[in-house]
C-alpha cells in the first residue's frame, strides 16, 4: 500500500496559514495533521478551536487532530461537529482508554491512541483490535523540528507484529523527525501514515516533498 502523508500544520507559516492550506489541498497528501497543545500536558501552546473552525471549511483533506492536552475527551463533540476524521488522544492523558475509544467512535470519528517515546506498546495489547490507528511519537511531544529517536524503528516493528498477530485493522502513524532519510526505514518496518512538518514546510518545493513521501510503499 502507498504511504499516507499527513503534513503537520505546526511547521506552517502562521502568518499565512490560508496559503499553506491551499498548498496542501493541491498536493498528494491525504490528511492534514493538527496538533492542539495546552502548555500543561506538553510544554508548549499551539492551535485552539478558533483556528480549527477557520481551517475546516477550506480544507479538502481529512483532518487528523492530535490532542496533546489534559482531559481531551471533553472536546469530542466539538471535534465531531468540525468534521474531524481522526481524533488522537494520548494514552498518558486518558484514564479509561477503552471508554474513550468508543466515545470517539460513537461521535462518528476514527479513534487513535498516541504513545510517547517512553511508553511501551504493551499498554495497548488489550485494546489493539478496537483502535483505528496508533500514533507513535518519534520525538518527545511539544515542539516541531526535533531529531528522530532511532529506537522508534524497533517500536514500529513490534507494533506491526502485534497488529498482524491479532488481525487488527489498525494503522500505524509516526510523528517526529520524519524526512527523506528516516521515512524509508519507517515504512519498511510497518508505518502506514507519516506526519511531516519541518521537512515539508521547510522544503523548497513542499508539494514535491509530499509526493516523495507518498511514493514510499511497503
Amino acid at each position: 500500500m502507498s504511504t499516507i502523508v499527513s503534513p503537520s500544520l505546526l511547521s506552517a507559516n502562521f502568518l499565512n496559514l490560508e496559503s499553506d492550506i491551499h498548498m496542501i489541498n493541491e498536493s498528494a497528501a491525504e490528511w492534514l495533521h493538527i496538533d492542539v497543545m495546552d502548555g500543561v500536558f506538553v510544554p508548549n501552546i499551539s492551535f485552539g478551536f478558533p483556528i480549527l473552525e477557520a481551517i475546516a471549511p477550506i480544507l479538502k483533506k481529512k483532518l487528523d487532530v492530535h490532542l496533546m492536552i489534559e482531559n481531551p475527551m471533553k472536546f469530542v463533540n466539538e471535534l465531531a461537529k468540525l468534521g474531524v476524521d481522526t481524533m488522537n488522544v494520548h494514552q498518558e492523558a486518558v484514564t479509561h482508554l477503552h471508554r474513550a475509544i468508543y466515545a470517539i467512535k460513537d461521535a462518528g470519528m476514527k479513534a487513535a491512541v498516541t504513545l510517547n517515546p517512553s511508553t511501551p506498546i504493551e499498554v495497548l495489547t488489550d485494546i489493539i483490535e478496537d483502535l483505528d490507528m496508533v500514533l507513535l511519537m518519534s520525538v518527545n511531544p511539544g515542539y516541531g523540528g526535533q531529531k528522530f529517536i532511532p529506537r522508534t524503528l524497533d517500536k514500529v516493528s513490534r507494533l506491526r507484529r502485534l497488529i498482524d498477530e491479532r488481525g487488527a485493522k489498525c494503522l500505524i502513524e509516526i510523528d517526529g523527525g520524519v524526512n527523506a532519510s528516516t521515512a524509508p526505514a519507517l515504512v519498511a518496518t510497518g508505518a502506514d501514515v507519516l506526519v511531516a512538518g519541518s521537512y515539508v514546510f521547510g522544503h523548497s518545493d513542499p508539494k514535491q516533498a509530499i509526493a516523495d513521501l507518498c511514493a514510499l510503499s511497503r
